[in-house]
């Protein structure tokens, strides 16, 4: 029996959860934002809840603070007890199709990708180092968002622009939520007892970010996100796709100088939020809708652009066997689901709306008696797919020695 944590670096958090491995227990699951009065949440135990706020003002703190915590609350005895780390990256170009065991050149890999993530791999490479330091026993794990799509094709990831900025630059599809999407459909392949390369599934991430993925012989033909996750779908707070002059126009007409600034409209301003007016919230925006015209059009936006991207999907893979929702949105909210589901009987797709209704924070099949295509909610679990990874590595490691 081991114990392995799964850390999530954001921009201005730190994110963790620890496992007993291999019986996939989750032990424990903090929070802490890196901020000048800086709270602490760790959930743990049957129900049990800590809480704190520490001057905590850099990563290095906060991982010594959790580190402090862990021991402090009994989930360890001693640090050594944990023997891996896995660390989640966004970015991993097309240098990382697989996670992998970290090491020095590894390390300046994923430092070197930042300008595909500017706000998170930055941040992840330095979290590495950090715990490298730290735990230097425990074996580290980088698994990539961007991995799980690397299996696209030229076809289905290339821009129609110049192919040199592809060649010099990079410039591409890499898509996001690829270790949800890995999980996620494995898990559905489990549920309905098929193998994941018998299926032709489409996968709805819907959360604060959101995004479709096409799934055909067990790999990613395509994904909405882009070159960055703004791209796709309506989001919370993203715009998903606009027509690229609009950014200039709307530059001049804001007398914007500066692109950074524009992008970040459309990445935080924008979306629900940026419609309604009121909130990037589904739940606040289903609340406000019946008074309130501008929530109901940002909630008919955000599903009139699920329902085209699975239809294009669907188009792209000659039909489609398998629908799953997931994310928080895609979990627990039934009222997008029948309204996504709606549009989509002409696929074969339709769900029963009692089932639909009572599947919330759990995995169901709320496909309707006779459809030809299943629906699913799947709860997504992107840290025991972390652990499982470091797990993996981790015994081909002790096989190779």
């Amino acid at each position: 029996m081991v114990k392995i944590l799964s850390i999530n670096a954001g921009s201005s958090s730190l994110k963790w959860k620890l496992f007993d491995m291999p019986s996939e227990r989750q032990l424990a699951e903090g929070a802490t934002d890196i901020l000048r009065n800086s709270t602490v949440k760790i959930k743990y135990g049957t129900d049990q809840v800590y809480e704190s706020t520490t001057p905590i003002h850099n990563y290095r703190e906060a991982v010594a603070n959790t580190l402090a915590d862990l021991q402090s609350l009994g989930l360890v005895h001693h640090l050594n007890e944990i023997t891996g780390i896995g660390h989640r990256v966004v970015a991993g170009g097309e240098l990382f199709s697989a996670p992998i065991v970290i090491d020095n050149r590894v390390l300046a890999q994923i430092r070197a990708l930042r300008d595909y993530a500017p706000l998170h791999n930055p941040v992840e490479a330095d979290c590495i180092e950090i715990f490298r330091t730290m735990m230097p026993w425990a074996l580290e794990v980088a698994v990539f968002d961007t991995a799980f799509h690397q299996t696209m094709k030229p076809v289905n990831y290339l821009y129609s622009i110049p192919y040199e900025y592809y060649q010099k630059f990079g410039v591409r599809k890499y898509g996001a939520h690829g270790t949800s999407v890995r999980y996620v459909s494995a898990h559905a392949a489990k549920m309905l007892g098929k193998p994941l390369e018998s299926m032709r599934m489409i996968v709805m991430h819907l959360g604060a970010g959101s995004s479709i993925t096409a799934i055909q012989n067990g790999k990613s033909i395509d994904t909405s996100m882009g070159f960055t996750p703004v791209s796709g779908v309506t989001m919370g707070t993203r715009s998903g796709d606009v027509d690229v002059s609009l950014i200039a126009y709307l530059m001049k007409k804001l007398a914007i100088t500066d692109v950074d600034q524009m992008i970040d409209i459309l990445n935080t301003q924008s979306g629900l939020r940026g419609i309604s007016g009121i909130s990037h919230d589904v739940r606040d925006l289903e609340e406000a809708a019946p008074q309130h015209p501008r929530a109901k059009l940002a909630l008919d936006i955000f599903v009139n652009r699920i329902v085209k991207y699975v239809g294009a999907y669907a188009a792209l893979m000659d039909g489609v066997d398998t629908l799953v929702f997931t994310a928080g949105i895609g979990e627990h909210s039934s009222a997008v689901r029948a309204r996504v589901m709606q549009s989509l009987d002409y696929l074969g797709a339709r769900i029963d709306l009692q089932r639909n209704e009572q599947t919330c924070h759990q995995a169901g099949d709320i496909t309707a008696p006779g459809a030809r295509v299943k629906t699913l909610v799947i709860p997504t679990n992107e840290e025991l797919m972390i652990v499982r990874d470091v797990m993996s590595l981790s015994h081909a490691a002790q096989q190779a020695e």
